[in-house]
């Protein structure tokens, strides 16, 4: 039986199709994806995708190892599924089109049921559609809670990202066929929670848990704050076990997009004193893109009192005889177009894993990259035979880097490893959820035209 008939006899098919999947529990949280409008810049921008309509998409929030439920409804036209960046859930909840369920039609709604293992910063953002939908405005930050209260007095959520507009205020095209063979096609308007530098209050003197999500479909940012009373306590969802040095303007941080990065940040001890989340753009100077401003009686907090965040239950691998696998992210060798089905393809392919590119989502007798064994640990070298950059992000399992050929990674827990030209990196896993679960590069634009796949653990 092929993979689109199996979904479309199986549970995760109906419960798309609202016949008979999971039942929406009392306090279940329904999502909208709908058409928004917003002020990105003077004018109101029209024809945006959002969770509401006149904002953002909010912030969900969950808590480690209790039961959320997220049933999504879609209001347009277009197919959509949502997919939860970074979670370790199973398969059927991973929202990818033709891979864990089928594409969601106007007015169907699929209930998404997990339990988050992990506590973190993580994000959603949708799988079908994706160029179109995310870049009009589909991206929302997902905060699980540790357990136990960490002991901040605050936190704030920034989400970076650019849109594409014209001087009136409309959408440009979403993507050009030379941005999508080369490193994307950027966005002029750059954002912070849909915001051109918004400023957000906290109590002066107290620790500030700073979440910062690239929820870009192309744009690397080089991050840094412009105050040294802070410091690095979690990347991608999970805490730092190492030390991670405070980016600076001089060697700010490289933030892919999907990637992820938390401070615990001191607030000034004076009123209206602010801290700045500063990024550098190409041939630009440095751009404040939010700050955090202090107000009210100094609480005289220190960074001391923070206990290093408790460690996610991930089992680590066991590099003593694990397996290897190599995989080659280049330029593809041939051309077409990829069949991706309800879920929207850019015209043709510039992009290949192991020297094939993608055949498409709604592709037929399409099979792993690779197939692990359950619970056993593995190595994957990840080889960038390319001058440009792709953050490469797997689907339900966390790894960890090894070595690369080019500079010294720490050895933090991640989902999404930021590619450089010319690089080699090893990372290494346990293969510890089954299922099929998708591998590609996070430029959108690359995803659509030829670099993704998926890796199956058995």
């Amino acid at each position: 039986m092929k993979r689109r008939e199996f979904l479309l006899g199986s549970g995760a098919a109906a419960g798309a199709l609202g016949l008979g999947g999971l039942g929406l529990a009392a306090g279940a949280q329904e999502l909208v994806i709908q058409p928004a409008s917003f002020a990105l810049r003077d004018q109101v921008t029209r024809g945006m995708v959002s969770l509401s309509p006149d904002a953002p998409p909010p912030v969900l929030y969950g808590k480690q190892g209790e039961a959320m439920r997220l049933p999504v409804r879609n209001t347009l036209p277009d197919y959509t599924a949502m997919h939860w960046h970074g979670l370790r859930i199973p398969n059927g909840m991973d929202g990818v089109p033709y891979l864990t369920q089928m594409p969601l039609g106007q007015g169907e709604t699929f209930h998404y049921e997990f339990t988050p293992p992990d506590a973190g910063t993580y994000w959603y953002h949708p799988h079908c559609m994706t160029m179109d939908q995310m870049a009009h405005g589909l991206t929302g930050v997902m905060v699980i809670a540790e357990a136990e209260d960490p002991g901040f007095d605050s936190e704030q959520v920034i989400n970076l990202r650019d849109f594409r507009l014209d001087d009136a205020g409309a959408f440009l095209p979403d993507y050009t066929q030379r941005g999508a063979a080369r490193a994307g096609t950027f966005g002029n308007v750059h954002t912070a929670n849909w915001l051109q530098a918004p400023v957000y209050d906290h109590g002066a003197g107290g620790l500030v848990r700073l979440r910062v999500l690239n929820s870009d479909t192309t744009r690397i940012y080089r991050v840094n704050l412009d105050s040294s009373n802070a410091r690095i306590i979690a990347w991608d969802g999970h805490p730092v076990d190492v030390e991670v040095p405070l980016p600076s303007a001089k060697e700010p941080l490289l933030l892919g997009p999907g990637q992820r990065v938390d401070f615990a940040v001191k607030m000034p001890e004076g009123e209206g004193q602010t801290v700045n989340l500063m990024v550098k753009l190409p041939g630009q100077p440095l751009r404040v893109m939010a700050g955090l401003r202090a107000v009210g009686a100094s609480v005289a907090r220190d960074l001391q009192e923070l206990k290093p965040l408790p460690a996610n239950p991930i089992a680590r691998p066991d590099l003593k005889g694990a397996e290897l696998h190599e995989f080659v992210f280049g330029w593809t060798p041939e051309g077409g177009e990829p069949n991706n089905g309800f879920c929207g393809s850019l015209g043709y392919n510039f992009w290949s894993i192991n020297r094939k590119p993608w055949p498409g989502d709604a592709a037929t007798d399409v099979g792993p990259l690779a197939t692990l064994e359950l619970g056993k640990s593995y190595i994957l070298r990840l080889r960038n035979e390319s001058p440009n950059l792709h953050p490469i992000h797997l689907h339900g399992l966390a790894f960890v880097p090894l070595k690369s050929n080019i500079r010294t990674l720490p050895r933090l827990m991640t989902d999404t490893m930021l590619l450089l030209k010319d690089e080699v990196v090893e990372i290494a896993l346990v293969a510890d959820n089954p299922g099929d679960w998708a591998f590609h590069c996070h430029v959108i634009e690359h995803q659509k035209t030829g670099l993704t796949g998926f890796i199956r653990v058995v």
